[in-house]
């Protein structure tokens, strides 16, 4: 457990340096703001295929989805720790980078900073305070594919980092951006949205049970918490279906124009 803290401390804020550092040398043209914030996309990126990589390994080795094991499924959450904290902090820094310019103070930094991104920080927070000790304590020996699937939902995270830098870089006319945000979409809703009803499925074709009589046999504060887990990735979901209208509509909107 404290050697995998110890490495994901080490592994995310020595990847965002090296990144922000190599992007420095091999795009002098491009500022230190634009550098840190394609720095931040880079880690996010890895650490989303880590996290797809150790739950697809999770997923293909529990037969049984309640009872067989897996080491990853402990010792990942305690890689994914440090990630999120690092996350949090380079949160900040993205903000603090795109409004330095206006000379404001840290504590108005730290205001807008809370302000613009309460959904994301409570997601973050509820990872760590209420996930993290469900994952490695009160779960007991049981439910390893349910975490190895939850760890699959990172699968949209390099593709939703791709469509931000794009736009950093004021790419959005380019066929690469259009295609980038249909692949968003469709892993997005398959891994993100989906998602829950098959680990539904995958406990009733376990227990013999039609999807509809799952959550009827299982605990109450299963259902809970994966309404809780699922409800901000559908508004997430929602907001990039607007994002998607307004791109495909725009070349329209100016052709009646």
């Amino acid at each position: 457990m404290l050697l995998t803290l110890a490495w994901g401390s080490l592994f995310f804020p020595g990847l965002f340096a090296l990144s922000t550092w190599a992007l420095r040398r091999w795009r002098p043209a491009w500022s230190y703001n634009d550098c840190v914030m394609v720095g931040t996309r880079i880690v996010s990126s890895v650490q989303a295929v880590l996290a797809t990589g150790a739950g697809i390994i999770i997923i293909r080795s529990c037969s049984n989805v309640v009872s067989d094991r897996h080491w990853l499924a402990r010792e990942y959450v305690w890689f994914l720790i440090p990630y999120m904290v690092y996350d949090c902090y380079a949160m900040y820094l993205c903000d603090w980078c795109r409004i330095k310019e206006q000379n404001p103070g840290h504590s108005f930094v730290f205001r807008n900073f809370l302000s613009q991104n309460r959904l994301m920080i409570t997601h973050h927070m509820v990872i760590l305070f209420v996930l993290v000790p469900v994952a490695q304590k009160f779960r007991g020996d049981i439910g390893d594919f349910f975490v190895g699937c939850i760890f699959t939902a990172e699968l949209s995270t390099p593709f939703v980092s791709l469509g931000r830098v794009l736009i950093q870089r004021k790419q959005q006319h380019t066929l690469l951006y259009k295609v980038n945000g249909i692949i968003t979409l469709t892993s997005f809703f398959f891994c993100r949205i989906l998602l829950f009803p098959f680990m539904y499925w995958s406990y009733g074709q376990h227990q013999g049970l039609s999807l509809l009589q799952v959550p009827y046999s299982i605990p109450f504060f299963c259902n809970v918490a994966n309404a809780l887990l699922i409800a901000p990735q559908i508004y997430w979901f929602s907001l990039l279906c607007k994002k998607a209208l307004r791109l495909f509509n725009t070349p329209q909107d100016k052709k009646d124009s």
